[in-house]
């Protein structure tokens, strides 16, 4: 067996008892990704040196005796979008090309006292702004099961990196699905948690009350060591919440006997492609020979999410991402007369498309005489979506729906129709609204074998139910075990 076979959590126990050096480790990784990302595209930088470093200095703790973190010698893929102290990070984007991390965001310092290597950083959709990877400034990543396909994005980059195995765990972030999505065209597990779980610090923000860090991964097992790692109070993000973390590894244990599962109407809709609705049918059907229970919700709010969405984000978006004018940090215009052409170039050189698209949304929305019209009114939305989720776990304890409507498209496909990729997201954007735990879970694959994923919606905080009955359903289908076959 390979290296790049091995689970994150195999990797830890045969590091920490010495069955395997971390150097070699990273070293099959690092020949991995030299030979498959010519092909992939993932990786916007990778961390050669530094992994090997942080190898040896993980093999060498072990050699001394000393105590190492749950995640020494173990491999791992940072979105280009958090900052690693001494790195470059762009957020694939020519505005911040060349910008240095001073400090390391608070998940990159979790990881590192936990004993991860970094491999290096990955490919995502322009400051996180899309649902294919193809509108990365830099080069657009292509799906491991059919390089001719989209992985998925905002994170494609960090789950085409797992799905491939260049990367045992990754992590993205997710402010409309961005994590599950690509997850679940890949093929791999992706987890959205709790809004507050996961400290946003030295994560460059594109919707703050929205985007949440999360794991990739492809066994819950492993899923759950990478959130036990990242989780917790972090005093340097407001929004961080104050509470315990669980241990989630000892939750996969969890019994299914009695778990209600709800079926929301609203998702199981027209147009969704039959072998998608059909896979994520039988998937629940396992769970409930574990002793689940299903029974049918509703969740009237559905419909309007997307609307309420693309006001909100984009709103967030024009006033986050003001900081980059040409003047504190990023990209600045050359030749310029005045100030309010410094802005202007600036910006107009250094934002891609989507991205202007997405800042023009929101200032508009967020304008004099339009704010009680749009911004205002979708808040109000927001809250309406919240209270049928509300409503709904009175009733059931996790949510089953499909994650994607239709399995990866081609490479172009929907470039010159903005509003058909944004209906890519339309089953995981309730979730972000709501502030909830959302898992993505391979359920199958399409007859063009095409991934196919399971989403699974909790209560705030119950990221271990996601989990276990993740566990248990891979006890009985082994969907995540599939791997791609790529040509070298």
């Amino acid at each position: 067996m390979s290296f790049t076979d091995l689970t994150a959590t195999e990797i830890a126990r045969k590091v920490k008892a010495k069955e395997f050096k971390a150097e070699a480790i990273a070293t099959a990784y690092l020949d991995r990704i030299k030979a498959l990302d010519p092909k992939i595209k993932a990786f916007n930088e990778v961390f050669t040196d530094r992994a090997l470093k942080q190898a040896r200095e993980v093999d060498s703790q072990i050699a001394q005796g000393k105590s190492v973190g749950p995640l020494a010698g173990v491999p791992i893929a940072i979105k280009d979008n958090m900052l690693i102290r001494g790195e470059h990070c762009t957020c694939s984007s020519k505005i911040l090309e060349g910008f240095v991390g001073t400090y390391d965001s608070t998940v990159v310092r979790k990881l590192r006292a936990a004993g991860a290597v970094f491999l290096g950083r990955t490919n995502l959709d322009e400051f996180a702004m899309g649902s294919s990877t193809e509108n990365s400034a830099f080069r657009t990543t292509s799906n491991p099961w059919d390089v001719s396909r989209i992985p998925g994005g905002s994170s494609g980059g960090s789950a085409a990196a797992v799905a491939s195995r260049m990367a045992p765990l990754a992590l993205g972030s997710d402010t409309g699905g961005s994590i599950r999505q690509p997850a679940a065209l890949c093929g791999i597990l992706g987890l959205k948690p709790t809004y507050g779980l996961v400290s946003r610090f030295g994560l460059i923000a594109f919707a703050s009350s929205l985007d949440q860090i999360g794991p990739f991964a492809t066994t819950a097992e492993d899923t759950a060591l990478l959130l036990q790692a990242i989780a917790g109070h972090d005093d340097r993000d407001s929004t961080s919440i104050n509470a315990p973390v669980p241990d989630y590894s000892v939750q996969l244990q969890k019994s299914l006997k009695g778990l209600r599962i709800g079926l929301p109407k609203e998702y199981f809709i027209s147009g969704m492609d039959p072998e998608v609705e059909k896979a994520v049918r039988e998937a629940v059907k396992v769970l409930e020979s574990f002793g689940a229970l299903v029974q049918p919700v509703s969740l009237p709010h559905t419909d309007h999410g997307l609307a309420v969405y693309y006001v909100l984000a984009p709103s967030e978006a024009s006033s986050n991402l003001s900081r980059f004018d040409g003047i504190r940090y990023g990209r600045q215009a050359k030749d310029v007369k005045n100030l309010l052409e410094l802005y202007e170039k600036s910006r107009g050189e250094g934002f891609g498309p989507e991205v202007k698209r997405r800042i023009m949304i929101g200032t508009y929305a967020l304008s004099s005489g339009y704010y009680d019209a749009y911004y205002s009114k979708a808040q109000k939305v927001r809250t309406l979506v919240k209270q049928d989720f509300d409503a709904a776990f009175k009733e059931v304890d996790i949510i089953a729906t499909p994650t994607s409507p239709s399995t990866a498209f081609k490479i172009g496909e929907k470039a010159a129709d903005p509003m058909k990729m944004y209906l890519s997201d339309i089953f995981t954007i309730s979730c972000n609204l709501a502030g909830l735990p959302g898992l993505n879970l391979p359920c199958g694959f399409s007859k063009d074998k095409l991934p196919i994923g399971l989403q699974l919606l909790g209560r705030p905080f119950e990221e271990g139910t996601l989990l276990s009955a993740a566990h248990h359903y891979e006890q009985a289908q082994h969907w995540n075990k599939e791997a791609p076959k790529i040509a070298v």
